[in-house]
C-alpha cells in the first residue's frame, strides 16, 4: 500500500497519508461487502461501512476507526483541513493495515486462496 512507502521515512504529508489510509479502508470494507453479496451504498463513511461489515462478521464491530472518515471528506473539500501529527498518522496507518488483514483473511478464505 502507498501508506507503507509514505511512512518509511520522516513523515511530512500527514494529511495525504491519512487520506490514503481512509481510501484503503473504504475500499477494503467495500470489497468485503461485495464478497458477501451485499450491494454497496455510495458513501465514504467508515463507521457506516464497518457497521455493515459487522452485520456479517462481528469482529468488525471491535474496530475503532477514530476520525478516519473525515480524511476522505477533507481531501475533497479543503478549507479548514485538520493536520494530524505523526503519532495520529501512525495510528491511522495501523487501523488501515489491521482492516486490510481482517478483510484479506476473510476474502482469501471465501475464495479458497491459501497465502
Amino acid at each position: 500500500m502507498v501508506v507503507e512507502k509514505l511512512t518509511e521515512h520522516e513523515i511530512i504529508a500527514t494529511s495525504s497519508i491519512c487520506f490514503h489510509c481512509q481510501q484503503a479502508v473504504e475500499k477494503f470494507l467495500k470489497a468485503f461487502l461485495i464478497t458477501n453479496g451485499k450491494n454497496i451504498k455510495k458513501t465514504h463513511n467508515i463507521e457506516f461501512l464497518l457497521s455493515e461489515c459487522a452485520d456479517i462478521d462481528s469482529i468488525f464491530a471491535e474496530v475503532d476507526p477514530k476520525e478516519l472518515s473525515e480524511f476522505g471528506v477533507d481531501a475533497r473539500y479543503p478549507g479548514d483541513m485538520y493536520i494530524p501529527n505523526e503519532i495520529e498518522t501512525l495510528e491511522y496507518k495501523k487501523i488501515a493495515f489491521d482492516i486490510k488483514n481482517l478483510v484479506e483473511n476473510r476474502v482469501y478464505k471465501f475464495i479458497g486462496y491459501n497465502n
